[in-house]
């Protein structure tokens, strides 16, 4: 009877602190974000990591997720440990934080040793609240061992569907984020987020993390504001014209290439729109730069590799133009989910023709070259740093693709994708994101710097500069974005780095340029290549499950019989979603009897540009603010009575 009363007033306990947490959430949600109510199932989310229970939020893009996380922070005591793999949405996000009050920091590769030995410390003695770290932190012995030391409220795992090898951007690093609970030596809950997963990724992701019970919150994937659109286009830039001259409002184009993020965007600017340009191989200060002159709209139209996008907080983007075809449903859902997020009517655009479904084909094969010739890249890399069979691993080595593929006449795309096979099978480490920011360290006593009077004016500027924006380097090595000296001093980034050379020469600085090349790590002492094991579950299994995520896409593109809204919703498994069209795609438009009045509107427009008596291209017909389908059925009629005649330049009225 005892234990039962006891246990009873545990269960009181519990629902009043429950209680008071749920009170402190809407307090401290207005007092930080001005917000009198949460959305969607933020509330549910919040609730349960507050009760310190292992969870998975499936929300889409613009639900909200960072308030699941940042709210109960600010509420348990300690420092919420956020694990995400893009460094841009972490710096994006405390800055934002840090404008608001909240004590947060971050941890990446371009800090010093020395800056992340404080903000480490920081974190410990109780002056951060959130620390954004990236999933390769945890490798570190470092980070490790002072992590043990700091009290960790809960862990925060963003893009949670990247630790599933059944995700559609699976990342090794994600798999060590479960040994954190056993390092830290208690049982601290894990909150996961992702926009995007299927079942059996929903499932993955909960045994990955070793959650202690199944605990999933879901937030419907329908956009009721968003219309899909797929549009079958042979002249995809003609379509693109078309597209943006019919809807106002900011917008994305996005492309698989950096190249052609470039081109295009030089296309629309000679059109007449603002456009600029975002891919990860811009310096850091350019990028950011982009991005903000988008954000205030300056520029009305940012083009676009997927490195663009996460974390940005627009919410009146009208616009999303996919101008290349994603090899997968859950990058698609992802990208175009970044229209409307204000909740007003936005559209989502695939352009589509028959060459993307051979592009799309080929990457099966391209990201899954034969066993053979992923044995054969595991014995050229060998060769290329000189490693003998049984050599030890002892150093990771910076791996300049194009040379080695001009060495060993390879193809890059095959041999990324080798590597990323080796890497999954445990031979090599292949990070492909090594961008090592300039370290500079002044190697001469500030006494003696301050008596050096040959110096050029411009060097002695640019240390001015250095020493005001750069602490401690006199006694460290501190990494400087030579981007933004170079925006300091009006110059540009060449300058800096010759700059940096000539104070170098002097004995003034040591300085050790930025590196942007990839590096390799092998793993394992070198194999005989034909002893590589390449097992089932690293090649099979994930070739089978990428090429039904590439047919899935297909499919998608070329269904034009099911509502685009229902395709997604079935594909992410909402069956219970899908019982009506959402009377916006164009299935839906195009199934849709035109009214009378939407038919006599296009008659009207399409005279009223004719009545001139001169013949108008096709194109001009198209730029009519009408739908296609009621343009299409009005030339139609118009044609058939012989009122307007086509040409094979375009339409003429003839009386």
């Amino acid at each position: 009877m005892r234990k039962k009363v006891k246990k009873n007033e545990n269960n009181y306990k519990q629902r009043n602190l429950m209680t008071n947490n749920m009170n402190d959430t809407l307090r401290v949600l207005k007092e930080y974000w001005g917000y009198d109510s949460f959305r969607g199932i933020q509330e549910e989310i919040i609730s349960s990591i507050l009760s310190d229970r292992d969870t998975l939020g499936l929300m889409p893009t613009g639900g909200g997720k960072s308030i699941c996380f940042q709210v109960p922070a600010l509420i348990k005591p300690g420092v919420c440990l956020v694990i995400t793999p893009l460094i841009a949405l972490m710096q994006d996000q405390v800055d934002h934080l840090i404008k608001r009050g909240i004590r947060a920091a971050y941890i990446h590769s371009g800090m010093s040793h020395n800056e992340i030995l404080v903000t480490m410390e920081n974190a410990i003695l109780g002056g951060t609240k959130i620390l954004y770290v990236s999933p390769e932190r945890l490798s570190s012995e470092f980070f490790i061992k002072k992590i043990c030391h700091a009290n960790i409220s809960f862990i925060t795992v963003d893009e949670a569907h990247c630790i599933s090898q059944w995700g559609y951007d699976f990342r090794p690093s994600y798999l060590k984020i479960a040994d954190i609970k056993k390092t830290l030596g208690y049982d601290v809950p894990i909150l996961a987020l992702t926009a995007t997963a299927t079942e059996k990724v929903i499932n993955d992701i909960q045994d990955k993390l070793k959650f202690r019970e199944r605990n999933v919150y879901r937030m419907s994937f329908r956009r009721e504001n968003l219309a899909y659109v797929v549009r079958i286009a042979n002249d995809k830039r003609a379509e693109m014209l078309h597209i943006l001259n019919n809807t106002n409002g900011s917008a994305i184009v996005y492309t698989r290439s950096r190249a052609r993020t470039k081109e295009i965007c030089d296309f629309l600017n000679d059109e007449g729109f603002t456009a600029t340009y975002y891919h990860a191989g811009l310096e850091t200060t350019t990028k950011q730069e982009r991005q903000e002159k988008w954000q205030d709209n300056v520029f009305r139209v940012m083009v676009a590799t997927n490195a663009f996008g996460m974390g940005i907080d627009k919410p009146d983007v009208r616009l999303v133009i996919h101008f290349d075809c994603p090899d997968s449903i859950e990058a698609y859902f992802q990208e175009a989910g970044r229209a409307g997020r204000d909740g007003m009517k936005s559209y989502a655009v695939l352009l589509y023709n028959d060459y993307d479904k051979a592009k799309l084909q080929k990457r099966i094969a391209d990201t899954f070259p034969e066993k053979d010739y992923v044995r054969k890249v595991y014995e050229d890399i060998s060769y290329y740093y000189q490693l003998g069979y049984l050599s030890e691993p002892i150093h990771s080595f910076p791996f300049d693709i194009d040379d080695f593929c001009r060495n060993f006449k390879h193809f890059p795309i095959r041999v990324n994708s080798s590597l990323k096979i080796l890497q999954r099978a445990g031979y090599i480490e292949y990070n492909e994101d090594n961008d090592t920011k300039a370290r500079i360290k002044i190697i001469v006593e500030r006494s003696e710097l301050d008596r050096i009077n040959n110096l050029p004016k411009e060097l002695h500027d640019l240390i001015e500069i250095m020493l005001r924006t750069y602490g401690s380097m006199f006694t460290d090595y501190v990494f400087v974005d030579e981007g933004f000296i170079a925006k300091k001093t009006g110059r540009n980034i060449n300058d800096i780095y010759m700059m940096f050379k000539s104070l170098r020469q002097r004995n003034i600085i040591s300085f050790i340029p930025r590196q942007k090349l990839p590096t390799i790590f092998f793993s394992r002492y070198r194999e005989d290549p034909e002893r590589l094991e390449i097992g089932r579950e690293v090649y099979e299994e994930r070739l089978e499950q990428f090429s039904q995520r590439i047919n899935a896409m297909i499919q998608y593109a070329t269904n034009s019989y099911v509502c685009r809204s229902r395709q997604l919703l079935l594909y992410f498994g909402e069956e219970s979603k899908t019982s009506s069209d959402c009377r916006k795609c164009d299935v839906c438009t195009n199934n849709t009897p035109l009214t009378a009045e939407e038919l006599k509107e296009a008659n009207d427009k399409i005279m009223e540009l004719l009545k001139d008596g001169k013949i108008h291209s096709f194109e001009e017909l198209r730029n009519i603010k009408v739908s296609e389908k009621a343009l299409h059925k009005a030339l139609e009629n118009l044609a058939s009575e012989e009122i307007i005649h086509l040409r094979s330049q375009g339409v003429v009225y003839e009386p």
